[in-house]
This record gives C-alpha cells, structure tokens and sequence, in this order.
C-alpha cells in the first residue's frame, strides 16, 4: 500500500514537472566558462570521425530576454585559423588574451557564436585526415549539419536575426554557406531567421587580390621599381598556371610570392602595412606559414591560454589539443585555396534577399582593398548598374571619418580607414558601428 501510494506521488510529482516545463519552456543551456556572463560550448558531429566545436557567449546587454537580440556567427579565416580563439581573444570577444575586458566586445550588444570552422580548426577535430574537407562546397555541407543540430538544441534562437561575419578566407567559406543555407531555408528543412552575411577582407578572388599586391607596394614605398618588376613577372605566371586549372601548383606559387615579398621589403606585415616589425623576417619557418612577426607572438600566447586557462574552464578532453590539425586543414585545401567564388557572391545577390556586406581594410596588403574593390565591381548582378554609379558616404563617428559606406540594395561596401586585414582589432570604434547599422541590434 506504501509503495502503491509512493509511486502514484511520483507519477503526479513527474506530470507536475512536465506541465511546467511545458508552461516555462526548455530551460536555455548556459553555465559559466571563461570570462563574463551565460556561455555554452561543446562539438557537433556533423560527419563520421569529423567533429566540431563552438563556443556561445549570450549577450550581456540590458535586456529582458537574449532572444531579443541578433545571432552573429563568427568564422575566421585561414583556412586553420581558429574562431575560438583568435576571432575571441584577439578581435571581437568579451576579454582580450591578457584577461581584460574587450571594451567594445561584441558579446555587449548581441549573441556572439564562434565556431571552429572547418573540422580540424581549433579544438574541431578530425579522426583521421581523411576525413579533413577538400573544397568550399563540403565545408557548407558540414555547416548546415552543423546548424540543423545546434537550432534543435538551441531552439529559442530560431526567431532571432541571424548574421554571418566572417574574415579572411572565412569570407569564401561564408559566402557558399548562405547560399546553401538559404537553400535549406526555402525547401523547409531549416526553419531559422537568416538574414545576411558580412565579407570581411574576404578571399573571395584571391587572383584580384595578388594583382593588387604590386602596385599597394610601389605607392607605399615598400619596393622599388626593379623590384616591382620581378614581382609582377610572378603573378603573371601564377595567372598563367590557374588559367592551365593547376590549382595546387599556383597555391605553392602564391606562397613563393609572399616569401619574395617578404624578402624584398624585410618583413612587411601583410595583415597591415604599417604595423612595426622590429626582427627581419628570414625564419624559414615563419616565412613559409606567412606568419608576420605581431601574428606570430599574439597566437604564441593565444595558444598557450587555449590549451591552459581555457582548456581548464571548458573541462576540453586531454585528447583534444587546440590547433594540433590547423595546418593539415590548409594543406587538404590547397587544390580549392585559389579558386574564386565571385559566382556564389552572384548567385546570392541574384537568387536570395541575403544582405551581403562587404568590408575593407584600407592597409591591408594579402586582401588588398584595390583588388576588392576589383572583384565587387565586377560582380554580375541585377543591380550592377546602379552600383558602378553609385556614390560612398563617410562613416563619421565622434567627428572622425572611420570610413566609408555604399550600398545598393542587399550589397554593402565598407571602406574602414585605418585598420588591416584583421578590422575589429585595428579599428573596433568603426567596425562595431558596422555591426550596429548591419544587425540593428539596437531596433527592437
């Protein structure tokens, strides 16, 4: 009689719970990480033996619901960077990597999402390198795995603005996941609120890019004349190679010329032209990895609080070692690494109602904005003519010029004056305003 009557306790104790659950809601998944306010992280499966991770921080600004502001995914470039890490630490996130807090951290204003993209990158991981991504196209197809899985567990996030901002080669990776994600969007698979996707210094035509290496160079005074010659006589034949679909070979010879450059201006940076680069850059190892003296030491001490601090606070396995795959996902792509994706960027501005934002960094040298400039102009779309006609304005802010803006439908262009390959860190006054008039985190 006991046990009936504790049993049916139970069973009205266990309906109770469920109808407040119902009542309530999922509770949000969020525990305290590293650094301030609600976090979540872990891995996605999103192929056999391939895994991989994200790190949620939910906004800490003054609202009554986290829902109430946009999603911004972060996705870094490389390709091997990691978002987790670099994007977070060293650009957008709420600490800087000494510990500080990042005054015009993102996470202030709307939910900041990074993930370590493509599998290997970061604390992503592959089982074996072959399962590593080969071309643009699988790393969109992981990513919409990767969506289906993380909106069924973060359901609450389904009506929220969503936005892409993604750097660097994180910019071609980006721009081929809109295209398939808006696909998704229409045939019913994926019911979330994707609203547009931001090209920061994006890899979009890497060949526009080199071309506008030589000439940045000259008028900067960073070579000479004969210089300038040699140099350009190599571009030709990288044009010359990609033209024969050697796509591999005109990889290497991408990395030959940055390692000429290199050598001919004794360690430009090429992430920012007027960085100071006090050591002269023949460390074999670092010239070949294209790695500028700053980069060099800030991912020194990035790595070290990944695998230290971090890996503390997120309880990561000891099996899993922040950035051990990071070159072998530069190498699985280096047959895609220089193939424009101008058709996608068409595709999108031609089949969807995405906003696509484009960013530059004025003293940028590897994405030049001269050959961004180039490849938007180009651009086949339904509002090309009223884009090559179209006039900028500037972006003031506190009465400084930080840039400037055209747009023309659901294309946007950002000139960000004074900054470089990595805006939010050089210039984060002028690339949170982006964030403000693209996301419109502050419009209820």
């Amino acid at each position: 009689m006991s046990q009936r009557l504790n049993m049916s306790n139970l069973t009205k104790i266990l309906l109770c719970l469920a109808i407040i659950g119902v009542a309530w809601g999922n509770p949000t998944p969020k525990k305290k990480g590293y650094g301030p306010g609600d976090q979540d992280w872990g891995w996605i499966k999103v192929r056999t033996g391939a895994n991989m991770f994200y790190w949620l921080f939910y906004t800490t600004a003054d609202v009554k619901s986290y829902y109430e502001r946009p999603l911004v995914i972060w996705l870094q470039g490389g390709p091997g960077g990691s978002s987790t890490g670099y994007g977070n630490f060293a650009e957008v996130g709420p600490l800087h990597v000494n510990g500080t807090v990042r005054q015009h951290g993102w996470a202030k204003h709307v939910n900041l999402l990074f993930i370590d993209n493509p599998v290997g990158t970061g604390f992503s991981y592959v089982e074996n390198k072959s399962y590593l991504t080969k071309d643009n196209i699988q790393i969109g197809k992981d990513m919409m795995v990767f969506l289906s899985e993380f909106y069924a567990k973060y359901p609450d996030f389904k009506k929220c603005p969503m936005y892409f901002f993604a750097e660097s080669y994180g910019g071609k990776m980006a721009i081929e996941m809109a295209k398939q994600l808006d696909e998704r969007v229409k045939a019913g698979k994926l019911d979330i609120n994707f609203k547009g996707v931001s090209l920061i210094d994006a890899w979009i035509d890497p060949m526009d890019s080199v071309r506008g290496w030589v000439p940045l160079l000259m008028v900067t005074g960073l070579v000479d004349f004969r210089a300038a010659k040699r140099l350009s006589d190599t571009v030709m034949k990288i044009q010359s190679t990609i033209d024969k679909n050697q796509w591999v070979q005109a990889t290497n010879m991408w990395r030959d010329l940055e390692m000429d450059i290199l050598r001919e201006t004794n360690g430009v940076d090429f992430y920012n032209i007027l960085y100071k680069t006090g050591r002269v850059f023949l460390q074999e190892s670092n010239l070949e990895k294209n790695i500028p003296d700053l980069y060099f030491d800030e991912m020194t001490e990035i790595t070290k609080l990944m695998n230290g601090p971090v890996r503390n606070a997120l309880k990561i396995p000891n099996n899993v070692i922040f950035g051990a795959q990071s070159s072998d996902v530069f190498s699985a792509l280096s047959g895609d690494f220089m193939k424009p994706v101008t058709d996608v960027v068409e595709h999108v501005l031609n089949k969807t109602n995405i906003e696509v934002v484009i960013m530059t960094g004025e003293l940028d040298l590897i994405v030049d904005t001269i050959g961004t400039l180039v490849w938007a102009d180009k651009l086949k779309w339904k509002g090309s003519s009223a884009w090559l006609s179209s006039k900028r304005t500037p972006i003031v802010l506190q009465s400084i010029i930080e840039g400037y803006v055209t747009k023309v439908n659901t294309l946007s262009l950002y000139w960000i004056n004074r900054s470089g390959h990595m805006v939010p860190k050089d210039n984060p006054e002028a690339s949170l305003e982006v964030l403000k008039r693209v996301t419109r985190f502050d419009k209820k």
